[in-house]
């Protein structure tokens, strides 16, 4: 696996060149519409920057940057407000202010009081979640347009009071009498003003993602320099990928007193030898997973327009791609957290009656390098196809020219409830800009769950 990353990254052609390499493919697959089903289209879609936490949208609540995102979205498809039937939004930590932050952002975005929505919670996978629901709406006939999306901000977390600080204020507010509350004020003690932080941890194992991480590369026997060597390949197709303008999907974003954003600042191509001198970050002192070759905690949203295609067609829209079969999937959240690509993957291709040689271009979430490359050799393996997944053979290794190739979560950041949206934004504007016909997003989440799902390019 090191000398096959080293090649790709040494080799990295330009993209004139990529692109004329795609083109030349022209493809003549069947299309994956189904009879008597709805076609489903996604008209487009944008995000604001992905910032790291504590930088430019520090003092902003995520419903702002939720409303950026709707309001970037009506200002790049024109939809009229009235049109949409339904707003569905992905977060996973939650301001308690706005709980239901899909119905503030709408309403701060302009969107009428009568277009209901509603927020969705499934860890990384939150935003996966708002298009399949969407999809779903469409597809039974319930709504026609649907604006799906997410949102995180890691730069303001909830911190609570403890479980016995906030009991005794509670008691306190219900004493009704002076000496009622004297009383309990009389049990205070100073632990009580400990606060309760949110971790990045499994409620059912109480371990960290990280350390869940770092024990799965070393069940795959992949070494630190491996995992070093797949972040800098990250960071280095994203930091491309930005100079030559193909992360279309960002529109800036004026923050309140400072100044417009207007890209992803988490793009930071290092060196080997810099990433090496890295301190593990979890499992001390011999883990091999470091800050390097993990995504960092990001602020950001994502929003992207779906319509059943008769209805985008009539408003007049072109397209960028269909939302075609999708899965989710579930395993166990100790040993297999992070396997949730490897178990998605080849139940979606088979729902889709695809192979993995019909895929032009995937869109996997990097939550970890160790977790990518752990996914690519289980996906690789026929023993571990046979032994945990109940299939008779693998699925196979994705090629890795076709494989995240504009950067992924590593390197342009992972705002929890937001990525969904980002990796289908990508594999959607990959295959236009490429000229491939299939795209497959993937993604892990906490508690063991993953999703897959079938992009298809809408014809030129």
């Amino acid at each position: 696996m090191t000398s096959l990353l080293t090649y790709t990254f040494k080799n990295l052609p330009n993209t004139s060149k990529w692109a004329l390499r795609f083109s030349s493919q022209t493809k003549s697959k069947k299309t994956l519409a189904k009879p008597n089903i709805r076609n489903i289209v996604v008209v487009d879609g944008v995000r604001t920057p992905f910032l790291l936490s504590g930088t430019s949208y520090k003092d902003l609540m995520p419903h702002d940057l939720a409303r950026a995102a709707l309001s970037g979205l009506l200002h790049r498809t024109s939809v009229p407000k009235d049109v949409v039937d339904y707003i569905i939004f992905g977060t996973v930590i939650q301001e308690v202010k706005t709980s239901n932050v899909a119905r503030e952002a709408a309403l701060g975005a302009g969107f009428s009081d009568k277009t209901p929505a509603h927020t969705v919670t499934m860890a990384c996978i939150s935003s996966n979640q708002a298009m399949t629901t969407a999809v779903g709406l469409i597809a039974s006939g319930q709504c026609d347009v649907v604006v799906a999306g997410g949102v995180e901000l890691m730069s303001d977390i909830p911190i609570r009071h403890s479980r016995k600080m906030r009991k005794m204020m509670l008691d306190l507010n219900k004493a009704k009498t002076l000496a009622q509350r004297l009383s309990v004020i009389s049990k205070f003690r100073l632990n009580f003003l400990s606060p309760e932080l949110p971790a990045v941890s499994e409620f059912s194992t109480s371990e960290t993602m990280g350390h869940s991480a770092d024990r799965l590369a070393a069940a795959f026997a992949i070494s630190r320099e491996e995992q070093d060597e797949y972040a800098l390949r990250s960071h280095s197709l994203a930091k491309r990928a930005q100079d030559e303008g193909l992360l279309s999907d960002v529109v800036p974003f004026k923050v309140p007193g400072r100044d417009t954003v207007t890209q992803d600042n988490g793009i930071r191509p290092s060196s080997l030898d810099q990433m090496a001198k890295l301190k593990p970050a979890f499992i001390k002192p011999y883990g091999t997973v470091t800050a390097a070759n993990s995504s960092f905690l990001t602020d950001g949203a994502s929003a992207v327009l779906i319509m059943a295609e008769e209805k985008a067609l009539a408003m007049g829209y072109k397209p960028k791609a269909y939302l075609r079969d999708f899965m989710y999937v579930s395993q166990d959240p100790k040993d297999q957290l992070l396997l949730g690509p490897t178990y998605a993957t080849p139940k979606v291709l088979e729902k889709a009656g695809l192979t993995m040689n019909d895929i032009d271009a995937f869109e996997f979430h990097e939550a970890f390098s160790g977790q990518i490359l752990a996914n690519l050799k289980a996906m690789d393996s026929d023993w571990f196809a046979q032994n945990y997944m109940g299939r008779k053979a693998k699925v196979g290794l994705p090629p890795l020219e076709k494989f995240n190739n504009w950067g992924g979560s590593l390197s342009l950041g992972h705002p929890f409830g937001a990525t969904g949206c980002r990796l289908v934004m990508a594999a959607a504007n990959r295959l236009r800009k490429e000229g491939g016909q299939y795209g497959l997003v993937a993604a892990c989440a906490a508690g063991g769950q993953g999703h897959a799902m079938i992009v298809e390019a809408y014809p030129k």
